[in-house]
């Protein structure tokens, strides 16, 4: 197959069964039902079938690798986990892709079926950007939670795009935070114990989060520590750079830190190695290197420099919305089937053993 048949193969849209009209049989059709059954397997199947381009031609194998993503996750639904996993998003070096990876795997989870909230903890209030939520200085925000004592339902907006993905928007008032929470009573739990009603309340009322992820700002203020008591799995993206290994080491020492005084049920359940660029040395030797200290923790999937995430936020969307054929979305895709996937996994061993 040459490499224009390869791009070609890329730019289709999701596979659907072949029609079994006969000629001349009407051509408008009901809709389809909702696919049921599990077809993962007949979807691998016709992904493999695509053949693998040599290494003198790299564009058609990013052809043929985004084909082969598309076929086999679009459109596919995720395993729902038996209960809310709450995951804090967090690196303390800025500029590893914290916020774009909260709300694009917040999106794919959304888009899978999943219902999902997005917490941003952001005075800069990027994620909220990014998810199209109005968050100036008076709208109701995470502030007016964590200072005020306000119920977290009373700041959630629904995502334009993705109805069943939500998000409690951060605004300008968040910078003044830090210093207000340091007087008030039980500070490091005040996220904890909001997130905590809102989904007693949402589960007792049978429409029960899926996922709860919260976008950290850079640093290690309350802010971030709040955001650490308040969840279970901490999920860390790694730009593949040398300065990212760096804070790494520092960052887990203040997850450990975090076990010890505030939250033992604390722990680094993913890793997701962003900004990955297969061109380079660099990007595959940072890689290897937390693939070897962190196996079970690094995802196998990969999300690569891409101008459609940078631009997807300008739009008010997630790149997940902005252009779904993307290399970038495909990826967020994958990683985001992943960590529902190896979640169900991981809660299924723990309750059999």
């Amino acid at each position: 197959m040459s490499e224009s048949d390869l791009t070609d193969v890329a730019t289709e849209g999701p596979v659907t069964a072949h029609s079994t009209a006969p000629e001349g049989a009407a051509t408008t059709a009901p809709p389809a039902a909702p696919q049921t059954t599990d077809d993962s397997e007949e979807r691998a199947a016709i992904a493999a079938s695509i053949p693998a381009a040599d290494s003198f031609t790299p564009l058609a194998q990013a052809a043929a690798a985004d084909a082969r993503k598309r076929i086999t996750l679009t459109g596919r639904s995720v395993p729902r986990p038996p209960r809310t996993r709450v995951l804090t998003v967090a690196n303390q070096k800025g500029g590893v892709g914290k916020t774009t990876t909260t709300v694009n795997i917040a999106a794919a989870l959304a888009q899978a079926g999943s219902t999902v909230l997005v917490v941003d903890l952001d005075p800069q209030g990027n994620a909220s950007t990014a998810l199209g939520i109005d968050h100036h200085a008076e709208v109701p925000s995470v502030y007016d939670v964590l200072v005020e004592g306000q119920d977290i339902s009373e700041v959630v907006q629904a995502c334009p795009d993705l109805p069943n993905l939500l998000c409690a928007p951060a605004t300008i008032d968040l910078a003044g935070a830090e210093i207000e929470l340091v007087s008030l009573v039980a500070r490091e739990t005040r996220l904890q114990k909001a997130i905590a009603a809102y989904v007693e309340t949402r589960t007792a009322s049978g429409d029960a989060l899926d996922y709860v992820l919260v976008d950290c700002p850079p640093s290690l203020g309350l802010l971030t520590v709040n955001a650490f008591v308040a969840a279970s799995e901490v999920f860390i993206p790694i730009q593949c750079e040398y300065y990212a290994l760096e804070g790494l080491s520092q960052l887990l020492n203040n997850i450990e830190m975090i076990r010890s005084h505030l939250n033992p049920a604390l722990h680094v359940s993913t890793i997701l190695l962003t900004m990955y660029d297969a061109r380079t040395r660099l990007s595959a030797q940072v890689a290897d290197e937390v693939r070897t200290h962190f196996a079970d923790q690094t995802l196998k999937a990969t999300v690569p420099r891409s101008v459609r995430i940078s631009e997807a936020p300008s739009h008010g969307q997630t790149v997940i919305t902005y252009d779904p054929n993307s290399s970038g979305a495909l990826s967020y895709l994958e990683a985001a089937v992943e960590l529902a996937e190896r979640g169900v996994a991981r809660t299924t061993t723990e309750e059999s053993a």
